[in-house]
C-alpha cells in the first residue's frame, strides 16, 4: 500500500509538526520554490480552464441520452472522471498551504541575517511531494485520453458524421491537452524545488515520513520514458523547426539574392525553390513560390520599357524618314490632336465674337423700335389731346347759342 500511496485520492496526513527551524542562508533557495509553486496555482486557478471544464461537462450533459454507445462519448466522460479527480484530490489547497508555511520576501531578509529560519518540515514536504506525484502521473493519463477522444473524433469527421459536433470537441480537446501540460511542466519544476528544499531540511531536522516508498528523482523517472518527452519545453516538432532555420542558415552561395536583373533573380530563386524542396522547408518553399511569380511580372515590365526605350533611341538616331510607324504615328496623333485643339479654340473665339455682334445688333434694333414706339404715341396723344380741345369748344359755343348768347 505504501507504494501506491501517491495514487490516492486523499493521501494520508502526516501528524507531525508541519514548520521546523533550520539553518538559512542565502544559497537556501525558497524564492524559487514559491515562484514554481505560484505558477502551478495559475494555472489551476485559471479561468480557461474553468471555462473548458464546463464546456466539457454541458457537452456531457447534452449528449447523456444520445450518444451512450459512441466511443467519442465514452472518451470524453474519462476526461471528465480527470478533471473531477483533479479537483477531488485537492491540489491547490495543499500548495497554498506550503505557500504560507514558507517565509515571505521580508521574513527571508531577516532570516539571513539571523542565520535561522521556519520552513515546512520533512514529513510536510514529503507529503506535498506525494501529491504532485500523484498530480502529475493524473496529468499524464488526461493527455493520453484527450488524444485518444481527438483520433476519435477526428475520425467521425472523416466518415461525416456529427461534423459541427466534431469540431467543438477536437477543438476542445487541443485547449484543455495544451492547458493541462502546461500544469505538468509547472509540477515538474516545483517537484524539482521541492526535493532540493527536502534535503536541507532532512540534514537540519531529520523527520522521515515516507519508510517504504522511497522519492523519485524527478518527473521524468517516474512517469516513464513514454511521456518523459511531455516534460520537454521543446518536442519534436519544435526541434524539427529548429532543424530547419539552422538549415535556412547554411543555405548554399550560390544561392544568395546578388544579381544584377530580374532574369537573374529568377534562375536563382529557381535554385532556392529547388533547395528548399529537398530540405523539406514547406513554408519557405511557398514564400520564394510567390517571389518568382513576382519576379516573373517585374521582368515582363523591364522587357517592355527596355523595347519602348530601345525603339525611341532609334527614332532619335535615324533621319526624319526612317522613323518607327509607332512613333510616327504617335507624333502625327499628337499633330493631329494639336491641330483639333487649334480648330476648336478658334471656333470658340469667332462664335464668343458672333455672338457679341449679334447682341449689339439685337439691342440697336430694340432702341430703334422703342423710339419708333415712342414717336407714334406721341402723335396719337397730340391728335387726342386736339380732338379732345375742338370737342370741348364745340360744346361750350353750343351751350352759349341755346342760352340766347
Amino acid at each position: 500500500m505504501a507504494v501506491e500511496l501517491w495514487n490516492r485520492v486523499n493521501v494520508p496526513f502526516p501528524s507531525a509538526v508541519s514548520a521546523v527551524r533550520v539553518p538559512f542562508t542565502a544559497q537556501t533557495d525558497v524564492e524559487t520554490l514559491l515562484t514554481e509553486s505560484e505558477n502551478v496555482l495559475k494555472l489551476v486557478r485559471s479561468e480557461i480552464l474553468q471555462t473548458e471544464v464546463r464546456l466539457l461537462y454541458e457537452l456531457l450533459y447534452v449528449l447523456n441520452n444520445s450518444s451512450r454507445g459512441n466511443k467519442t462519448f465514452k472518451a470524453l466522460k474519462q476526461v471528465e472522471q480527470c478533471a473531477n479527480r483533479l479537483k477531488n484530490m485537492k491540489l491547490e489547497a495543499a500548495l497554498q498551504e506550503l505557500s504560507d508555511l514558507c517565509p515571505n520576501r521580508i521574513q527571508r531578509q531577516l532570516s539571513i541575517k539571523d542565520g535561522q529560519c521556519f520552513v515546512p518540515s520533512q514529513p510536510r514536504l514529503e507529503w506535498i511531494c506525494l501529491k504532485v506525484l500523484g498530480a502529475a502521473r493524473l496529468m499524464s493519463c488526461t493527455l493520453s485520453r484527450c488524444t485518444a477522444c481527438f483520433r476519435l473524433s477526428k475520425q467521425q469527421m472523416k466518415w461525416e458524421e456529427f461534423v459541427i459536433l466534431n469540431v467543438v470537441i477536437t477543438s476542445m480537446l487541443s485547449r484543455l491537452w495544451v492547458i493541462f501540460r502546461g500544469v505538468l511542466l509547472a509540477l515538474s519544476g516545483l517537484y524539482r524545488q521541492l526535493l532540493e528544499l527536502l534535503g536541507d531540511v532532512a540534514r537540519a531536522q531529520p523527520m522521515p515520513f515516507l519508510t517504504d516508498f522511497s522519492l523519485p528523482a524527478d518527473l521524468a523517472q517516474f512517469l516513464g520514458s513514454s511521456d518523459a518527452l511531455l516534460l520537454t519545453k521543446h518536442p519534436a516538432h519544435s526541434r524539427a523547426r529548429q532543424e530547419k532555420k539552422q538549415a535556412a542558415k547554411k543555405l548554399p552561395a550560390e544561392a544568395k539574392k546578388t544579381s544584377a536583373s530580374f532574369s537573374h533573380m529568377e534562375i536563382r530563386v529557381d535554385e532556392m525553390i529547388r533547395w528548399c524542396k529537398s530540405q523539406r522547408m514547406g513554408k519557405e518553399k511557398r514564400l520564394l513560390t510567390f517571389l518568382r511569380l513576382k519576379c516573373r511580372q517585374m521582368k515582363c515590365l523591364e522587357a517592355r520599357k527596355l523595347q519602348t526605350f530601345k525603339k525611341e533611341a532609334c527614332w532619335a538616331s535615324s533621319p526624319e524618314g526612317s522613323a518607327p510607324k509607332t512613333l510616327r504615328s504617335l507624333a502625327s496623333r499628337r499633330r493631329s490632336v494639336h491641330g483639333i485643339i487649334c480648330f476648336h479654340s478658334l471656333r470658340r473665339r469667332f462664335m464668343m465674337r458672333g455672338g457679341v455682334k449679334r447682341k449689339e445688333q439685337a439691342g440697336r434694333q430694340r432702341r430703334a423700335r422703342l423710339s419708333g414706339d415712342d414717336q407714334r404715341s406721341r402723335t396719337a396723344r397730340e391728335a387726342t389731346h386736339q380732338s379732345t380741345d375742338s370737342d370741348t369748344h364745340n360744346d361750350i359755343d353750343d351751350i352759349f347759342a341755346s342760352a340766347g348768347l
